[in-house]
């Protein structure tokens, strides 16, 4: 219904924010990512939207990211993740962190979010490792946040597409890595994981 709003910056809070546009305010719930984007109150502002109509309530999410609002969607589309533990994962991890965990099937880190038990962080990544694949979005950092993730993760598809199974890849890729430190290329590792 509302794609953003955009206006001056009355009250910002870890949880939630209020924008003044037009006159008006809107009270719109954000995550600590956007929470930590947002310009002093008083300044110009502009955030992207999503309403919630519940029976009992309308509330607004907020996105300062459009990247966070489309990971927000997708979170919500799976049985048993409404919004409000949609945005608890987006404040305990970033958008990056997370399709990251998805796609490198790091279920473990996704259970590390408060409220989030194993069954659904199982179905989070079964309903969107593919999507989040198909869609060009890869693992652009570990879900860790290291600078090997994105090698680590590279070099597990690849291995597994060759069908070595999926443990001993993550050992051998370990492995390799902890030998050869950050100064590796993707080949390198693939090359040296095989033997």
């Amino acid at each position: 219904m509302y794609a953003y709003i955009e206006g001056k910056l009355a009250y910002k809070d870890p949880a939630y924010t209020v924008l003044d546009a037009g006159g008006v305010g809107y009270e719109i719930r954000i995550s600590l990512q956007t929470y930590a984007a947002l310009p002093d109150i008083g300044a110009a502002c502009r955030l992207q939207v999503y309403l919630s109509i519940r029976e009992d309530a309308h509330v607004l999410f907020g996105f300062a990211d459009p990247e966070e609002k489309q990971l927000f969607l997708l979170l919500t589309g799976i049985s048993g993740i409404g919004p409000s533990t949609a945005l608890v994962m987006l404040s305990s991890l970033s958008a990056v962190e997370i399709r990251a965990a998805i796609v490198v099937e790091d279920v473990r880190t996704l259970q590390s979010i408060k409220g989030l038990g194993p069954k659904t962080a199982q179905r989070v990544v079964l309903e969107l490792r593919d999507k989040l694949k198909k869609e060009g979005i890869s693992a652009a950092a570990s879900p860790a946040g290291n600078a090997g993730g994105k090698i680590r993760a590279d070099a597990l598809a690849a291995l597994t597409t060759l069908g070595v199974a999926r443990s001993v890849a993550e050992k051998s890729i370990d492995a390799v890595l902890k030998k050869a430190g950050d100064d590796i290329t993707l080949e390198q590792v693939i090359k040296q994981a095989l033997r």
